[in-house]
């Protein structure tokens, strides 16, 4: 039953969201774990999968995530073999990320997996309200008027 009282977080735009990305991040990294993924590699691979090498600080653009964060999560993988990093030859400041074979073919594992916790969800919100959601978080998450000001 929910709680009747008013409550300011239940009114807050970003505690509902980081409640609702805690729930979800769990319930897909329950999924992955088979593969031996978490979810934000699991997305990490998703990207690299789609596409030619790219670097980290596009990387970080795409995914959202700040450089550092993106490297915390980038060394596991490149532990297991799952990506390489190399820097680049005209611009030494910069690092491309590539998806090995290996890599690659752990991901193609895990899309069955990912599938599993897409539909659960989809089961919860059914399909329309599933895919609003997820337009209006892309929307959200690409929307520079929501860009902290420096």
């Amino acid at each position: 039953m929910a709680d009747p009282r008013p409550s300011v977080t239940r009114e807050c735009y970003a505690t509902a969201l980081r409640k609702a990305s805690r729930r979800l991040t769990a319930l897909y990294d329950e999924v992955l774990a088979p593969a031996g993924l978490r979810s934000t590699q699991y997305a990490i691979l998703a990207e690299l999968a789609v596409g030619a090498p790219v670097t980290i600080n596009e990387l970080a653009r795409t995914l959202v995530l700040d450089r550092s964060g993106l490297g915390h999560s980038l060394r596991p993988l490149q532990r297991d073999g799952l990506v390489r990093l190399d820097k680049d030859d005209a611009d030494r400041r910069s690092v491309h990320v590539t998806l090995t074979e290996e890599g690659r073919e752990r991901f193609e594992r895990a899309v069955a997996l990912w599938r599993s916790a897409q539909d659960r969800v989809v089961a919860v919100l059914g399909e329309q309200g599933a895919g609003q959601l997820r337009d209006e978080l892309n929307e959200l998450a690409t929307d520079d008027r929501l860009t902290p000001e420096s």
